[in-house]
């Protein structure tokens, strides 16, 4: 999951974040075990059919935060074609924007406090041993936060490179984006600590 939740409301905001995540769940343990190419094909028009129903300006807006998607689909395409199994990299690639594109508008529509309560209540059996589900339920929050400013600060980071080099950044920027990273949530820990821990 990639997005933010969108500027504007649209119908699907009127549905309850268990529902949707409930579709979500189903959606995908029924998608991954197809081998069909048209039948995922099929679905990924599907999905981008019902991105079309809430609003041209929300299939835009998919569109821009699905690009991180693309450099791992020519990953994988170029592998695929180096084995020479091509089918099976679209098989692959047709699942993963179906899914991701799906993920991404549940949480385009979702608040963020509405996901956490959910995930919390589906952690209260564990909660009745003793457990701090709360602790989960920010994790999750933080993961939808923070997973667009990480691609920002890696796409920062790649131009940046392209500004010193005419070699490409690829394997290069993993180190500063990884201490960027751990200094965002040494960050985000005190932050959290200095208004009373979790």
């Amino acid at each position: 999951m990639l997005a933010l939740t969108l500027p504007r409301k649209t119908p699907a905001h009127g549905i309850r974040a268990s529902w949707k995540l409930l579709a979500l769940a189903v959606f995908s343990a029924l998608l991954v075990p197809l081998e069909n190419l048209w039948l995922l094909a099929g679905f990924l028009a599907g999905t981008v059919i019902l991105h079309l129903l809430l609003g041209k300006g929300v299939l835009r807006y998919a569109v821009w935060m699905m690009r991180p998607i693309a450099l791992f689909g020519a990953i994988i395409l170029g592998f695929h074609l180096i084995t020479n199994d091509l089918a099976a990299g679209f098989r692959i690639i047709l699942r993963m924007l179906t899914l991701v594109s799906l993920a991404n508008l549940v949480t385009m529509t979702t608040k963020l406090s509405d996901m956490i309560a959910v995930v919390e209540w589906l952690l209260t059996p564990l909660a009745k041993l003793g457990v701090n589900t709360h602790v989960f339920g920010i994790a999750t929050a933080m993961v939808i936060r923070f997973t667009p400013v990480l691609i920002d600060k890696a796409t920062a980071l790649g131009e940046s490179w392209r500004a010193r080099s005419v070699k490409r950044a690829g394997w290069r920027i993993v180190m500063p984006l990884c201490l960027t990273a751990i200094d965002d949530a040494e960050r985000v820990a005190e932050a959290i600590k200095a208004r009373g821990g979790i």
